[in-house]
């Protein structure tokens, strides 16, 4: 039997739509048999979503995705496999919350500058567990009728340049590895064709990740072609990284994929799963 794995996914305790419970059986449902929860900044989900993956027999991946800051750029690292109570990422995390909710504060303020009423509190009923991210106020953005969907309101709001968008310096890549291999986990760039770099600052980054101890990057994931596909494939090969695939799920009502249905990895991955037990 051909085994799928899903290794990026969200629920509502950080910007998806779904909870802990819900997602596990919907994953269930659609035959994935591997999924890793992977919400941003924060590991609350866990435990219940282990619960629903014993009920359903599924394999729970504890996994978190973690916001970090590397030339300027912000970067997507997620860990695999982690202890996600572990004091020191537990620790850095609370941090990284801290920071996302000054940030939607202060991306409330600008947006009610631009003429967007009640963008604070809008965005935070959106909220449903520790943080709130710029995708709170992009449902918000839609629901009110400043724009039509998700990415017109990021494109129209949100992104660098628009009325919403606040700068934020999160931690630096050798930190976030060290939070991600002190709790037991493996660490994963996520979606790394939606970074706006070149070739030669990808493979510059890619280096510093790989000589930091990262293990992985994202060859299939929600957002990607097969073009891109044989793209990361050859850069992983090019920097002795393993293959991970994702969604990046956030739910039915924004999702680039469904749940596990994924493309197969192009020929010549060795994939992160390898070495699990």
């Amino acid at each position: 039997m051909h085994t799928v794995y899903d290794l990026h996914t969200h629920t509502l305790k950080s910007d998806g739509t779904l909870t802990p419970t819900e997602l596990v059986h919907r994953a269930a449902g659609l035959d994935v048999h591997v999924l890793a929860l992977t919400d941003h900044d924060v590991t609350d989900g866990i435990p219940e979503a282990q619960i629903a993956a014993e009920q359903r027999g599924l394999k729970l991946v504890p996994g978190v995705e973690v916001s970090v800051t590397w030339s300027g750029r912000t970067i997507h690292v997620i860990g695999l496999g982690i202890q996600h109570d572990e004091d020191v990422l537990a620790d850095g995390l609370a941090g990284l919350r801290q920071m996302r909710n000054q940030r939607g504060c202060e991306i409330g303020e600008r947006l009610e500058r631009a003429g967007v009423e009640n963008a604070y509190a809008g965005a935070r009923a959106f909220a449903h567990g520790k943080i709130l991210s710029r995708t709170h106020f992009a449902r918000y953005l839609v629901e009110a009728g400043y724009a039509s969907d998700i990415g017109k309101a990021f494109r129209k709001y949100l992104l660098r340049g628009k009325a919403g968008y606040v700068r934020c310096e999160w931690i630096g890549l050798e930190q976030c590895l060290g939070w991600i291999h002190g709790a037991g986990g493996q660490a994963v760039i996520a979606h790394p064709g939606r970074y706006p770099m070149g070739s030669g600052t990808l493979r510059r980054f890619l280096g510093e990740f790989r000589d930091g101890g990262g293990e992985g990057i994202e060859v299939v994931c929600g957002n990607n072609n097969q073009n891109e596909a044989e793209r990361f494939t050859r850069l992983a090969d090019d920097f002795g990284l393993l293959a991970s695939c994702g969604s990046d799920f956030h739910g039915p009502e924004q999702a680039w994929r469904e749940l596990g249905r994924l493309p197969k990895f192009p020929a010549g991955c060795t994939p992160i799963w390898q070495n699990w037990n």
